[in-house]
C-alpha cells in the first residue's frame, strides 16, 4: 500500500475495532425491537456517520474527493465489510449510493448536481438505482419494459421495478431509473437514465422482498410506475445513453462489491478458526481435526487467490479504465461472491446449529453473498463475458505453436 492507504488503513482498522463492531448489537436490537416492516435507520448509525467524517473516514471510494485509487481503496473496502450492515454505511461508502454518486459525478448537470449529488456525498439523504424488472430476463438490459416516453417538456414513465435496494429507507430522496424512449432506436440505444424524486406521484413502492427471510433495512422493493411524469431536465446525459451510464456505474460498483465480500469471508475464517479452538468432539478439540484443517487451508488459499485478483483488477482500472478493465471485473465477479459464499458455508459447518442461527452473523452474511451472484449481473453472464473474450484473443506464438496454427 501507499503511505497514504497505509494511513487511512490505520485509521479506519481503529475506526471499526472502536466503534463498529461494538455498535453491531445494538444495530440489530433496534432492528428487531422494530420489526422487519420498520426500514428507518438505527440512531447508532447517524451517530457513527458523524464520528467518521470528523476522522475524515468519508467518501472513500470517489478518487476525486478522496485522492485515493482503486488499488489504494480496494483494502478499505474490504475492512468496511467485515461489518457489511454498518461499515459500508457510516464512512458512506455503501451500494447503491455509491453507484449512484459515482453515476452523478460523471454524467449529472451542475443543477441536477447541486440538488442530488451534494446532499448524498454529505450523507444526508440515500438513493435507489431501479433497473430489474419482474416480467422480463433483466441480465439482459435490452429486455427492460418500462417506458419514458416525451411528452412536451416531461417524460412519462410507465413499468414495474424489483429488487429496488434501499427505496425502503426513508432517508431515500431519489431514484436512478432505466426505462425505454425510443423503442425504434438501435438495440443499445433504446434505453436511458432518469432521475426520479422518489414522492413523485404515480412512485408506489409495492413491498420490500426479504432474502432468505431477511428485511434489509433499506429494503428490497418492487415499485410501479404508474404515469409518473417528471421534466425532461431530469435526464441523465442524453437520450439513447442509458447502457453506457450503466457500464459506467456498474464497473466500480461491482468490483467494490467484490472488495467488500472479501471482508465479510475473513470474517467468517476469523470465527471459523476461533471455534474450532474451543470444541472438542470424538475426544479432541476440532482444530485437531483432519477434515476441518482442510476447511480453514482451502479457505485462506480461496481469499487470498481472490484479493489478488481483485487488486489486479483495481489496478487494471486506475491505468487503463473501466472498459480495459471488464474482463477482469467480470472475472472477479464471478469469484469474490462464490468463495465468499464457500468460506461462510463452512463456517457454518463447524458452529453447527448455532452457525445458522441468530447467535453468529454467519447466516445473514451467507444470505447477502448468495444473493450478490445474482445481482450486477448473474454469474453467469460474468462466465459468458470472460469465455467471448478467451475465444476471441489472438494466439500467443507458444498457443499456435503447440495447436499447429
Amino acid at each position: 500500500m501507499s503511505a497514504k492507504a497505509q494511513d487511512y488503513h490505520k485509521r479506519l482498522t481503529a475506526f471499526m475495532t472502536e466503534y463498529v463492531f461494538p455498535a453491531e448489537a445494538e444495530y440489530h436490537r433496534y432492528r428487531e425491537e422494530a420489526g422487519p416492516k420498520d426500514h428507518t435507520v438505527p440512531p447508532i448509525v447517524e451517530e457513527l456517520k458523524v464520528r467518521a467524517k470528523e476522522q475524515g473516514l468519508w467518501n472513500l471510494f470517489l478518487p476525486s474527493l478522496s485522492g485515493l485509487s482503486n488499488i489504494e481503496y480496494a483494502p478499505l473496502a474490504e475492512l468496511s465489510g467485515w461489518s457489511p450492515e454498518i461499515g459500508p454505511e457510516v464512512i458512506n461508502c455503501a451500494a447503491p449510493d455509491t453507484g449512484n454518486m459515482e453515476t452523478l459525478h460523471l454524467f449529472a448537470t451542475e443543477e441536477q448536481s447541486k440538488q442530488w449529488l451534494e446532499p448524498l456525498l454529505a450523507g444526508e439523504i440515500r438513493s435507489a438505482f431501479a433497473m430489474t424488472e419482474p416480467a422480463v430476463a433483466s441480465s439482459d438490459a435490452r429486455n427492460i419494459e418500462t417506458t419514458m416516453l416525451r411528452d412536451g417538456d416531461d417524460y412519462v414513465i410507465n413499468g414495474r421495478k424489483w429488487w429496488i435496494t434501499g427505496a425502503a429507507d426513508p432517508r431515500c430522496k431519489i431514484l436512478i431509473v432505466m426505462g425505454r424512449t425510443n423503442p425504434d432506436a438501435a438495440s443499445h440505444q433504446q434505453q436511458s437514465m432518469i432521475l426520479v424524486p422518489a414522492d413523485t406521484p404515480g412512485v408506489s413502492i409495492e413491498r420490500s422482498l426479504p432474502v432468505f427471510g431477511w428485511q434489509d433495512q433499506h429494503g428490497h422493493c418492487e415499485i410501479t410506475f404508474d404515469n409518473v411524469r417528471v421534466p425532461s431536465s431530469n435526464l441523465l446525459h442524453e437520450e439513447g445513453s442509458g447502457f453506457a451510464i450503466a457500464q459506467a456505474r456498474l464497473g466500480p460498483g461491482r468490483i467494490h462489491h467484490c472488495m467488500r465480500a472479501l471482508g465479510a469471508a475473513e470474517r467468517a475464517l476469523a470465527l471459523m478458526v476461533d471455534r474450532v479452538h474451543k470444541r472438542v468432539a470424538f475426544g479432541k478439540p476440532l482444530a485437531e481435526q483432519g477434515v476441518v484443517r482442510e476447511a480453514i487451508a482451502r479457505s485462506r488459499n480461496e481469499i487470498d487467490q481472490a484479493r489478488l485478483l481483485c487488486e489486479k483488477a483495481a489496478w487494471t482500472i486506475d491505468q487503463h479504465g473501466n472498459k480495459g478493465a471488464a474482463v477482469l471485473v467480470a472475472q472477479i465477479k464471478s469469484v469474490a461472491p462464490q468463495v465468499a459464499c464457500d468460506v461462510i458455508d463452512r463456517a457454518i459447518q463447524v458452529h453447527g446449529g448455532a452457525g445458522v442461527s441468530d447467535d453468529f452473523p454467519l447466516a445473514r452474511l451467507y444470505s447477502w453473498h448468495r444473493a450478490m451472484r445474482l445481482f450486477d449481473g448473474p454469474d453467469e453472464v460474468h462466465m459468458r463475458t470472460i469465455a467471448r473474450a478467451e475465444l476471441g484473443r489472438e494466439k500467443s506464438p507458444f498457443a499456435a505453436a503447440v495447436t499447429g496454427a
